[in-house]
C-alpha cells in the first residue's frame, strides 16, 4: 500500500515538472528568434526543470538510444579535450560553453516522451518567426518604418544567416501543413498557409538573402517532395525548384549579386590574397585541414582554434593574416579540437537524429527540417556552436524527437 502511494506521489511530482518544462519550452521557442539574453535565461531554467526527470529508468533509456547518448559523448570529449589544449584554462572552459548545450538534447527527448505539448512548441516558434518576418518585410514596403531594422537592411535582430535559417524552418513547416490541408479538402486553410510560406520565401530572396539559405533551400525542397509524394515527388520538387530559382535570379538583383559575388571574391583571394568573405572561408578551411592533419586522432584540445590561427598568421598579410576562433564549418571546428574521433561522433549524432525523423507525420517532418537545415548550414558556418542556431537544434530535435519516440511506444513511466 505504502509503495503504491509512493509511486503515485512520484508520478504526480513528475507531471508537475513536465508541465513546468512545457511552459518553459514554449517560452524558449518564442524567445529564440528575438533575444539572446531572454532565450539564454529561459534555456537555463528549462535545463533545470528537466533535470528531475533523470532517474535510473531514464538513464537506461539514454544509454540504449544513440540519439540521446551521442550528444553526451560529444560533450564528454569536449571535457576530456580540456586536458591537452595548450591555452589558459579560462579560455578552455569558455570554449566548452558552445558544445555544452548538447547535454540538454537527451533531457529534452526524455521530457517530450512524457509531454503532449509539442505542437504548442512548434506553433510558438513559427508564430514568433512570423512576427519577425513582419518586422522584416513591412519596413521594406514602408520606408519611414526602417528604423525598426536595428542592425542591417531587412534584419531587425541578430544576423541574416540566423534569420534566413528561421525563415526556412517556418516556410517548410507551413508547406507541409498546406499539403496536409489540401489532402483533407480544406483548401481555404491550405491557401492561407501557402501564402504565409511564400512570404517567408520573399523575406529570404528579396529582403535579406544569405548564401547559406540559398544552398539549403533546394535540399529541403527535395526532401519535402520525397516525404510527401515519395520518389515521384523528388522530380516535381526539382522542377519547382528550377522554376523558383529562375524567377529569383531574374527578379532579384540581390540574389544575383550575392551569388555572382562568390566568383569575384574567390578570384581576388587567389590572385591577390585579398580580404573577401569567400576568401576568408577558403583560408580558414585550408588552414583548418592542416591543423587537423597535425593532430588527426584527438585534435589540439578544447578552445585551441584561435591560438592555432594566431601562430599561423605570424609574418603574413591579407587574408592569410586573419585570425578566428570560428573556421565557419562545424566539422572543421570539431576536427581541429577533437580530431577524427570528434568528427565521427558529430556525424554519428547527425545521422542518428536524421534517422529519428524518418517516420511520417508533421512532427517528424519538423524535426527533420531543423536537423537538415543545421547540417547543411554547418558546411558553411558553425551553426551547432552558435547560440541561437544551436538552441534551435536542441529544442527542435528534443521536442520533435521525444514525441516521435513516444509514438513508437517508448513511453517512460
Amino acid at each position: 500500500m505504502i509503495e503504491a502511494m509512493t509511486a503515485a506521489l512520484r508520478a504526480i511530482d513528475r507531471q508537475r515538472f513536465v508541465r513546468i518544462a512545457d511552459g518553459l519550452a514554449i517560452l524558449l521557442a518564442l524567445a529564440i528568434p528575438w533575444s539572446t539574453t531572454a532565450a539564454g535565461i529561459v534555456a537555463a531554467l528549462y535545463a533545470i526543470a528537466v533535470l528531475p526527470m533523470l532517474d535510473a529508468g531514464s538513464i537506461r533509456t539514454v544509454r540504449a538510444t544513440p540519439a540521446m547518448w551521442l550528444p553526451v559523448a560529444l560533450v564528454a570529449l569536449g571535457v576530456l579535450g580540456l586536458l591537452w589544449a595548450d591555452i589558459p584554462l579560462a579560455d578552455r572552459l569558455a570554449a566548452l560553453n558552445p558544445v555544452a548545450k548538447l547535454l540538454v538534447v537527451p533531457l529534452a527527448l526524455l521530457h517530450f516522451q512524457r509531454s503532449e505539448r509539442v505542437t504548442w512548441v512548434i506553433a510558438a516558434f513559427v508564430v514568433s518567426c512570423t512576427a519577425l518576418l513582419a518586422v522584416s518585410l513591412v519596413p521594406a514596403a514602408v520606408p519611414p518604418l526602417r528604423w525598426m531594422w536595428a542592425r542591417s537592411y531587412g534584419v531587425p535582430v541578430k544576423d541574416h544567416i540566423v534569420q534566413n535559417g528561421e525563415f526556412l524552418i517556418g516556410m517548410f513547416a507551413l508547406l507541409y501543413l498546406a499539403v496536409e490541408r489540401v489532402r483533407a479538402n480544406r483548401r481555404g486553410a491550405a491557401l492561407g498557409l501557402l501564402a504565409l510560406a511564400v512570404l517567408f520565401l520573399v523575406g529570404i530572396v528579396y529582403v535579406s538573402t544569405g548564401r547559406t539559405a540559398l544552398a539549403t533551400l533546394p535540399v529541403l525542397l527535395l526532401l519535402l517532395g520525397l516525404r510527401l509524394f515519395r520518389w515521384r515527388g523528388v522530380a516535381g520538387a526539382a522542377a519547382v525548384g528550377i522554376v523558383l530559382g529562375l524567377l529569383a535570379w531574374f527578379s532579384s538583383p540581390y540574389v544575383r549579386e550575392r551569388t555572382t559575388a562568390v566568383i569575384g571574391e574567390v578570384h581576388l583571394y587567389q590572385a591577390e590574397n585579398a580580404e573577401t568573405s569567400s576568401g576568408y572561408r577558403l583560408e580558414f578551411w585550408k588552414k583548418s585541414l592542416r591543423f587537423i592533419a597535425a593532430a588527426p586522432v584527438l585534435g589540439h584540445g578544447t578552445g585551441s582554434i584561435e591560438s592555432l590561427f594566431q601562430k599561423a598568421a605570424v609574418g603574413t598579410t591579407g587574408a592569410s593574416a586573419a585570425v578566428t576562433s570560428n573556421p565557419h564549418n562545424q566539422t572543421l571546428m570539431v576536427g581541429i579540437q577533437f580530431g577524427i574521433v570528434g568528427i565521427v561522433l558529430l556525424w554519428a549524432m547527425w545521422v542518428a537524429h536524421v534517422l529519428l525523423f524518418r517516420a511520417d507525420g508533421f512532427v517528424a517532418w519538423f524535426g527533420l527540417v531543423v536537423t537538415v537545415q543545421i547540417i547543411v548550414g554547418s558546411l558553411f558556418n558553425s551553426l551547432l556552436s552558435d547560440f541561437t542556431t544551436g538552441w534551435i537544434y536542441v529544442l527542435g530535435v528534443g521536442a520533435a524527437g521525444g514525441t516521435v519516440l513516444r509514438t513508437r511506444r517508448q513511453i517512460l513511466p
